[in-house]
């Protein structure tokens, strides 16, 4: 058990440097199962708990897989002949449902455990069961265990009845050596959708239209090695962004890709930030205090959900009364009662949160009950007068690589400290 303790009131200057992204990541590696010959080199990997949970779940089912370094490494999936993710650790992560699609895509049978990950509301995968059933296979649900089985998965046209990042990527990760051409219409649009499909592409597969909201994915026979480097992650440099907001600071973050940032980069404008775009680079700087907005989670290019949580602790001392609505998951205002314990003053109703900014944070000890939760506690911490302890950092670890040394090389005061 640890926790973290941070000095609040500090004003971050500095360059960071972001790492992959782990939405991505988690479906490359389950992706990478479906070579039939050589081995992939993934690199730019984040090392983050989430990933090392996947890389285990492949190691369990054959795979050998090498840490090449820090943030690199290879994926020999040839050994591979088990189609059950039946392991403990399939439960520890909402992305581990990647191995169904992954595995029916190689084997056309999978058996895996109901995913687990953050609670924040209802999260069914009935969009991944209808695309599965569309392109051939029987689904059953048996204890907890997922079955699916197909005689041969054939293409087929499906349409996703709401916009769904999972069911997007397990389709395309089953239909890539089905028969014919599948067609995916009111796809999910995020650059970790193009990341995977990308990856699949250099693998052999022929996959089109990744980025819009029609994907048209045609099978091959047989998928190859490659080599191939993960995006930044888009919501590890918006949560930067946002502290440079939150300590009225000037940082500027290295590695990204500005145009994923564009729907994060406005609103911060709109609350009184300065933004420079470089080719790889964005800088966010505000020397004073932010003004209140509305704000909507959107599918992508819409603000992403993951970024709600931390926004919402940067308005709760913003100049004004701001409403920020939820309309991606219904469970994803939990971090509201600990902000209050630092002084926020937000009333929820429903899927909306009434923000009134209060002056100042003030520190106290706070629970963090799933990732993006924990880091809107540390974006309060980092503005809070005082001293602010964060608990089950944990769920911080899962999504986050090394995030106290990041904030502290560009001034924070930030301790991880064994409970």
């Amino acid at each position: 058990m640890e926790k973290f303790i941070i000095e609040g009131g500090r004003k971050l200057e500095g360059t960071v440097s972001i790492s992959g992204a782990k939405n991505a990541a988690v479906a490359l590696i389950p992706a990478a199962i479906l070579a039939d010959d050589g081995i992939c080199v993934l690199e730019n990997l984040p090392n983050i708990e989430d990933v090392k949970v996947i890389i285990n779940i492949v190691r369990q089912l054959g795979g050998k897989v090498e840490i090449l370094g820090n943030d690199t490494v290879s994926i020999d999936s040839n050994n591979i002949t088990s189609y059950k993710a039946t392991y403990n650790d399939v439960k520890k992560m909402r992305a581990s449902y990647y191995l169904l699609g992954a595995l029916l895509g190689k084997f056309n049978h999978v058996e895996g455990i109901y995913p687990g990950g953050c609670n924040i509301g209802d999260r069914p995968i009935d969009q991944h069961i209808k695309g599965f059933q569309a392109l051939g296979a029987k689904v059953s649900i048996e204890h907890g265990i997922i079955k699916v089985h197909a005689d041969r998965l054939v293409g087929n046209s499906i349409y996703l009845d709401v916009v769904s990042v999972g069911a997007t990527i397990n389709i395309m990760l089953a239909a890539c050596r089905a028969e014919g051409q599948t067609t995916i219409e009111n796809a999910a649009k995020e650059p970790h959708v193009v990341d995977v499909a990308n990856f699949l592409n250099s693998m052999g597969a022929n996959i089109r239209g990744a980025g819009t909201d029609v994907i048209r994915i045609k099978g091959v026979k047989s998928l190859k090695g490659c080599t191939y480097s993960t995006i930044p992650d888009q919501i590890e440099a918006g949560t930067f962004m946002i502290a440079a907001l939150a300590t009225r600071g000037d940082i500027t973050i290295s590695n990204v890709i500005p145009t994923h940032l564009e729907s994060i980069s406005a609103k911060l404008a709109e609350m009184g930030a300065d933004i420079d775009e470089g080719l790889d680079t964005i800088r966010v700087r505000c020397d004073r205090r932010p003004c209140a907005i509305n704000l909507k989670t959107l599918p992508y290019p819409g603000f992403p959900t993951d970024l709600q949580q931390p926004m919402t602790a940067v308005l709760s001392a913003a100049d004004g009364r701001s409403i920020v609505t939820e309309s991606m998951y219904e469970g994803r205002f939990k971090h509201v009662d600990e902000l209050k314990r630092m002084g926020a003053n937000i009333k929820v109703e429903g899927r909306a949160a009434i923000i009134d900014g209060v002056n100042k944070l003030t520190g106290a000890q706070v629970t963090a009950t799933d990732l993006r939760a924990g880091a809107a506690l540390i974006i309060a911490g980092l503005m809070a007068v005082g001293n602010t302890e964060i608990l089950e950092i944990g769920h911080i670890d899962r999504g986050y690589e090394a995030i106290e040394d990041k904030f502290n090389s560009i001034g924070a005061n930030m301790r991880r400290i064994r409970i």
